[in-house]
């Protein structure tokens, strides 16, 4: 197993400052620690910092070399953007890790406030380990890629509502100005009673990276990882959650079941991994309502990511940029929309300084678990019960062993032949 320690920074320990200059006396002073140095990861980070005065970047930790340095320089490219004090990124050497075991060192750095932002195979291990250490946890949707992993994350936040500590997820839509703004009238009864709803992610094909010679089977995979089932959970889980979470949000529960389809039409080399290129599924809510859930990735295509709910009195619909309501109470959300990757830290950092901590883990647990339950009706053909997949099912994706080594790809699904576990 690859545990290596303490990494060199390179070019940013130069960058790093060691003033120990507050803000507010120190009292409201939060030390933050970033486990995954990806796109994502950096982003995360520099939002985090954006979002409030007394944040600052301690710690940073990841499976491979390099990442760091150059997530550091990410990060402070976005602080030099927003005229963020370069004082706030203190990262060195000696908080600088590499390696599986990289994020219990970034937990036990002396942070208030870890970032999990890896592949999210890793999120319910990470969270788990961050919310038993007391830490406070800003963690990127969505949150498993499997029933066994929901389960820990559902007990994770629960352990985290006892020890009151925050947890926060990446789902942006429930910090976002139009979304709250249209989800409130949904719930006042705007729309009357919702009979069904429609959600849909499909847009054009993502980027993969090629295999290299020196690269073992697991570090292809790992590097590559939004193409492997168990590292992602398939774009439906990964990406899609998204618009599920929201359709969510309008009923105020999580469906009862789950009847799916999908496979891969043009991603169907071998080196596109196991995942498949589109889902339909159609998902039961507790009051008989259905909604369609769509996604899908394919160059060429007409796109379309939006949510459109139907009641009894009207419709709402909500998409990245519009939210607006049709029927007795029609209204379109036109106040301001701030940054909601933004937003998202600002409510958290305040929950923290203000004791009053949120807890989002087993909501954004409950979405993830839908979108799971979507695709394993997909891989296996089978109508799915909400509790079923939740309390029976011992599906488990996680490999043999965490290092660099073989790792054989899992076969690409085949409904009526993909065994229900």
């Amino acid at each position: 197993m690859l545990t290596a320690g303490a990494s060199t920074v390179v070019s940013l320990t130069a960058l790093a400052s060691v003033s120990t200059m507050a803000y507010a006396g120190g009292s409201d002073k939060i030390r933050v620690g970033l486990i995954g140095c990806g796109r994502r990861g950096s982003g995360a980070a520099g939002d985090c910092l954006r979002a409030a005065k007394g944040v600052e970047l301690v710690a940073m930790g990841d499976i491979f070399h390099g990442r760091i340095a150059s997530s550091g320089s990410r990060i402070m490219a976005t602080m030099s953007k927003y005229k963020i004090p370069r004082d706030r990124f203190k990262v060195l050497k000696d908080s600088s890790f590499i390696g599986f075991d990289s994020y219990k060192k970034v937990i036990n750095s002396n942070v208030d406030l870890v970032i999990l932002a890896t592949p999210p195979h890793f999120r319910s291990i990470h969270l788990k380990a961050a919310v038993e250490a007391g830490k406070n946890v800003f963690m990127e949707k969505p949150v498993a890629v499997d029933p066994v992993g929901v389960r820990s994350v559902i007990e994770s936040a629960r352990l985290a509502e006892q020890k009151g500590v925050a947890v926060v997820a990446g789902t942006q839509r429930r910090h976002q100005k139009h979304y709250l703004e249209i989800l409130k009238r949904v719930h006042n009864g705007d729309i009357g009673e919702i009979v069904s709803a429609q959600c849909y992610w499909n847009q054009d094909g993502v980027l993969f990276s090629e295999t290299r010679p020196e690269w073992s089977e697991m570090e292809w995979q790992l590097r590559n990882w939004y193409y492997f089932t168990w590292l992602s959970g398939d774009h439906i889980v990964e990406q899609h959650v998204h618009n599920i979470d929201a359709v969510n949000w309008a009923f105020g529960e999580h469906p009862v079941k789950a009847m799916g389809m999908g496979g891969r039409q043009v991603r169907n080399d071998p080196k596109y991994g196991n995942i498949y290129d589109h889902f339909a599924v159609e998902f039961e809510y507790p009051n008989g309502a259905r909604a369609l859930s769509m996604c899908r990735q394919m160059d060429g295509c007409s796109q379309r990511i939006s949510e459109h709910i139907v009641g009894t009195k009207g419709t709402a619909y909500t998409d990245e940029a519009v939210g607006r309501i049709q029927g007795p109470y029609s209204y379109e959300y036109r106040g301001p929309n701030p940054d909601p990757y933004v937003e998202e830290h600002k409510d958290l950092i305040a929950s923290i300084r203000k004791g009053s901590v949120l807890n989002e883990g087993k909501r954004v647990a409950e979405s993830t678990l839908t979108g799971i339950m979507g695709r394993m009706s997909a891989y296996t053909g089978r109508e799915l019960k909400w509790d079923w997949v939740m309390k029976s099912s011992k599906l488990d994706l996680s490999p043999p062993s965490y290092e660099f080594g073989d790792l054989p790809v899992r076969d690409v699904a085949v409904p009526g032949k993909t065994r229900l576990i």
